[in-house]
């Protein structure tokens, strides 16, 4: 028997439990696309599997059902893959070791995935349901979502007939979202060959072979979050800390970076970063003190947002070693200060709505180079151009470029929609409220899908989950039965 097995919904949580035993991190999702694919098979679904690995699957109405309009239900099959320093877990290779606290599903050491395996859990219960009433269902599980939607740009949906869709990706529940911003990915480079940007000038960074005292950094204990969902909680940035860090350290002594590496995905805020670094053997004690006093003042500064904030310096055996110069390394601590992070600014349309934002999510520097990888985000097209421009700019003045992929557009809000009106009139009969209408910060697929589908008609929705994209991440059991229950009611209700 499974970990979940006990819980309600039975179905639901059984292929939830079924997707967790799958590694299916981003850019790993072959073997979670053809379970999709072997699960239709199985049931003789009709079922479509790209070159992506993105699947559809569609079954026919129930009887009685057949001149209902058709309801599209989507999600994402790949997970924000990450795990504990202590973690023994190989997220390529192994399932998740998931657990029950309460209320709330959980993975031990891990992230849950439940953004957005609950989609897929929900999607597969119906499929595989003989006494759930419905019209035509299909099912649109796309790859990738979480490294810039390449798989919902990728996906032909010509076979369609809907225009009615249900996004199964938010994490609120009695909230549905009719909106959302638009984002990129944006890679800033520092000290790569000519070569790398075909051809043109760029200058590499200088490269010594010191003696010294060689010293590790880390600057850990950040609660981190999911940067379009959490950025408003305006949390420490461990790569952003680190950048403030060297550049007090370098203000003070003479100091070489020999590496430095934090974050685990451009979309998620990071939590740690470890650098290593050399400096002269009489500086040792001036260092510790100007780490020591940023501690302090850091952990003033964040005591609410980030009350476990703190800073690392260990002293390493000493040797020679290649490293950055110190003129090369002084650039880079200015390069990661200037760098701009978080909230840049918010809706005057929504009040306490976040319009525009960036994150600086990986952060991986050596002797030959230096990458910070930013998600960028606005829900104003203009807005986001300009602040991806700001990144060139800074960029070019520390003497690197740019790359930009993973552009994607809003979701605008729509005025005239029969399927938001029929969810909230359907809300307010089973649970005597009126549901939250809202547009997110964090990014959808429904913008992108809807340039692929005539007058798409489109709410996101979801049982409430926590911390997604981290260690802490939880799923709420209750919320996910009441979520299935509104579900299932909402397939069921014809059409007045």
């Amino acid at each position: 028997m499974g970990v979940l097995s006990n819980l309600e919904p039975e179905r639901v949580f059984y292929y939830f439990e079924e997707i967790t035993k799958i590694p299916h991190g981003s850019g790993n999702v072959e073997q979670i696309s053809d379970y999709l694919v072997n699960f239709a098979k199985e049931r003789n679904i009709f079922c479509i599997q790209d070159e992506l690995k993105n699947v559809i699957m569609i079954k026919e109405a129930t009887e009685g059902y057949e001149n209902e309009p058709a309801v599209i239900l989507q999600g994402h099959m790949d997970m924000v893959a990450v795990k504990k320093p202590d973690c023994d877990i190989d997220m390529r290779t192994e399932g998740l070791r998931v657990a029950v606290d309460g209320d709330n599903v959980y993975a031990e050491g891990t992230s849950l995935g439940g953004d957005d395996g609950i989609a897929v859990a929900y999607s597969l219960a119906i499929l595989d349901s003989t006494a759930i009433k419905h019209p035509r269902l299909e099912v649109v599980i796309t790859v990738d979502e979480e490294v810039g939607m390449d798989g919902a740009r990728g996906i032909d949906l010509s076979m369609l007939t809907g225009n009615r869709m249900i996004n199964l990706d938010s994490e609120d529940e009695g909230i549905f979202l009719t909106g959302c911003a638009g984002g990129a990915r944006v890679k800033c480079r520092l000290g790569q060959p000519a070569d790398s940007r075909k051809g043109a000038d760029h200058r590499g960074f200088d490269i010594n072979e010191r003696f010294g005292a060689i010293c590790e950094l880390v600057v850990g204990g950040l609660l981190g979050g999911h940067s379009g969902g959490e950025i408003h909680k305006e949390r420490g940035n461990s790569n952003c800390l680190f950048g403030r860090l060297l550049y007090r350290i370098a203000g003070k002594v003479p100091v070489s970076l020999i590496s430095a590496e934090g974050g685990l995905a451009d979309n998620a805020i990071p939590r740690e970063t470890r650098a290593v670094i050399l400096i002269k053997e009489d500086d040792f004690e001036i260092l510790s003190e100007t780490v020591s006093a940023v501690e302090k003042e850091l952990q003033a500064e964040f005591s609410t947002k980030d009350p476990g904030l703190y800073l690392r310096l260990v002293k390493k055996e000493s040797a020679g070693i290649r490293c950055m110069s110190c003129e090369d390394t002084k650039c880079l601590a200015a390069f990661l200060t200037a760098l701009p992070g978080g909230v840049q600014a918010m809706s005057a349309d929504m009040p306490g709505l976040v319009e525009t934002s960036l994150n600086l999510g990986i952060l991986k520097a050596h002797n030959e180079g230096v990458l910070a990888e930013f998600s960028v985000r606005s829900s104003v097209e203009s807005a986001k151009y300009a602040l991806i421009d700001r990144l060139r700019a800074v960029t070019e003045l520390a003497g690197g470029f740019i790359e930009t992929s993973g552009d994607y557009p809003g979701w605008k809000f729509r005025k005239n929609s029969p399927l938001r009106e029929k969810m909230i009139a359907l809300y307010e009969k089973m649970y005597g409220a009126a549901p939250r209408v809202e547009a997110i910060h964090a990014g959808l697929e429904c913008g992108i899908l809807g340039g692929k589908i005539r007058d798409l008609d489109c709410v996101s929705m979801g049982p409430d989950m926590k911390d997604i994209h981290t260690t802490e991440e939880t799923l709420s059991i209750s919320s996910v039965k009441r979520v299935w229950e509104y579900l299932v009611a909402l397939l069921e209700e014809k059409e007045q």
